[in-house]
């Protein structure tokens, strides 16, 4: 399983939190870091990408490792987003992209021309999308999805834009309820859940593993995203404090 995507001093998210979780859900992990970041509980304090030409060396030096998907996470500027892009249309691997768009704790690490970017260049590139409500609304062009109908049309907007599929996350939907919603080749699903009270940091990296991992071993897209759903209630609910931050254990 090959991580691309930021490191977090924390390692609460970004391919530190990826290393981890992909051991967890049973996949060696290799990673490729596309960028650094300084962030906390207070949320980003830095960022920067690194050069182009040194993200390419790493996909290259890891040519042999043979991974059966990959896990795409933060990428910082247009330029990575095109290297990243053009090793996936290059690969018959399937890849999960988690379009992180910014920290929990506050903060963004793209500007309007990195989206355009990444819905322009990466979303036709990957397998599945899986956005929380406002980065669907910025990949889409829309607002951010208020409720299960929304979270649809944004998810079939992705598809026809390229994507393989595309989940769109509901956690942040203001109901006791939770869902997901999925839009793939042959519909729609609709994950329902009861709420998990509480916050969890990097959420959305432990669901992308796991869904990339279940790829990796074989299974179909509808039941890797089970297994991951399962995956990421189970951290929720061991999760501990680390900084005033609830964190994967």
């Amino acid at each position: 399983m090959l991580s691309i995507g930021c490191s977090d001093p924390w390692n609460a998210a970004g391919t530190g939190l990826d290393i981890r979780a992909l051991f967890d859900c049973g996949v060696r992990p290799v990673t490729a870091i596309a960028g650094v970041t300084a962030q906390d509980a207070a949320g980003l304090h830095a960022a920067r990408a690194v050069a182009p030409e040194l993200l390419a060396a790493q996909l290259d030096a890891l040519a042999a490792a043979g991974p059966g998907a990959y896990r795409i996470g933060a990428l910082l500027d247009v330029a990575t987003v095109e290297v990243v892009a053009a090793h996936l249309r290059a690969s018959s691997v399937p890849a999960v992209y988690d379009p992180v768009f910014g920290p929990s704790g506050g903060g963004s690490f793209v500007t309007a021309e990195v989206a355009r970017a990444i819905a322009r260049d990466l979303v036709p590139a990957v397998a599945i999308v899986t956005p929380n409500l406002d980065e669907a609304g910025r990949l889409t062009g829309s607002p951010a999805p208020g409720d299960a109908g929304a979270m649809e049309r944004a998810a079939q907007a992705l598809v026809a834009s390229g994507a393989g599929a595309a989940l769109v996350k509901g956690g942040h939907l203001l109901a006791e309820g939770l869902c997901d919603v999925l839009v793939d080749r042959a519909g729609t699903v609709v994950y329902e859940a009861p709420r998990i009270e509480g916050t969890l940091r990097g959420s959305g990296c432990l669901l992308a593993c796991g869904i990339a991992a279940g790829l990796a071993r074989g299974a179909s897209l509808r039941d890797a995203i089970e297994g991951a759903r399962a995956f990421v209630r189970d951290r929720f609910a061991n999760a501990i404090t680390l900084d005033g931050m609830r964190v994967a254990y």
